[in-house]
């Protein structure tokens, strides 16, 4: 019998969920529209969403995981959200006093057909959205993100936390870039 996910130690997670980057696929955009649909039954009316990612962005590589940008205007607001979702079978994968990621498509089996990465944050919380747009309307430099990517998949597939940490200074750099505008 199998561990719970939440029986499981980071590495054990990181084992079963290691990085996979793929072609970009058109059905991403069909994806996210379909949760969002989802979230809007969910959360309230008023709750801003938005793709973000690299599954956001055409002609790149990716992890084949939806990442959707949720906006809310409160922390009281952050917290019933995340409440809501988790009702609704999503698992938090992290807390901060004012970032809250939650996910879906996680088993005890490895990934499932469709995965989702939620990011709750306030509005004035969301370079995701910069950084995004920068790389929709700069091709070679979301090209040089793919890259970057790819020099990297092999050596961080099992420490997702490390692959994170391994790009940031480019995203910080082109974020910062996407602001002066």
């Amino acid at each position: 019998m199998s561990k719970k996910l939440s029986e499981m130690t980071l590495e054990e997670l990181w084992q079963l969920f290691p990085i996979i980057l793929t072609e970009h696929t058109p059905c991403w955009a069909d994806w996210y529209a379909e949760e969002v649909a989802t979230l809007k039954s969910i959360l309230p009316p008023d709750t801003v969403y938005c793709h973000i990612g690299s599954t956001a962005i055409s002609g790149i590589m990716a992890k084949p995981i939806i990442d959707i940008l949720i906006v809310v205007d409160s922390l009281d607001r952050m917290k019933q959200a995340a409440s809501l979702l988790q009702s609704h079978g999503y698992i938090v994968m992290s807390s901060a006093e004012s970032r809250i990621s939650l996910n879906k498509g996680y088993t005890e089996n490895g990934f499932a057909d469709k995965v989702f990465h939620l990011h709750i944050r306030l509005k004035n919380d969301t370079d995701e959205i910069y950084f995004r747009d920068y790389l929709i309307t700069h091709p070679d430099i979301a090209k040089d993100y793919e890259q970057l990517k790819l020099g990297l998949w092999k050596q961080y597939e099992h420490a997702r936390d490390g692959y994170t940490e391994a790009k940031s200074e480019f995203v910080k750099k082109y974020t910062a870039l996407a602001k002066q505008k």
